[in-house]
């Protein structure tokens, strides 16, 4: 799946999670292509989706604002939201918005493939 600025690709993790692997940027652009995503990750049934932040260039609050309503989503289907490969700046950004309260943060994605129970 893509955009002029967002690549995404799905992959299972096991039985329990699903990993959502993010290049590129995540604006108001991304709503499409990260909605389809997330369906597919979910497609499943599976009680944690994984979001792999590695490839991140750019978020802006728009961006933030699809990420709130992926996680809305998520609570709807009592699945975690799990992060892990954010940068310094966007640990921040989870920390000011208070999204880490809702999302767990983690290191690296073995952590994040632990916390999801996969």
């Amino acid at each position: 799946m893509t955009d002029n600025t967002l690549s995404i690709e799905v992959r299972p993790a096991g039985q329990a999670a699903s990993v959502i692997d993010i290049k590129g940027d995540v604006t108001a652009d991304s709503e499409d292509v990260l909605t389809n995503a997330y369906t597919e990750a979910s497609a499943q049934k599976i009680r944690a989706i994984v979001l792999n932040f590695t490839g991140l260039d750019y978020m802006n609050s728009s961006g933030i604002g699809l990420l709130v309503t992926l996680l809305v989503r998520a609570n709807r289907q009592r699945q975690k939201v799990i992060a892990y490969g954010l940068n310094e700046h966007y640990r921040q950004i989870f920390q000011l918005t208070r999204l880490d309260e809702a999302i767990s943060i983690c290191d690296d994605e073995a952590t994040a493939l632990r916390t999801a129970g996969a």
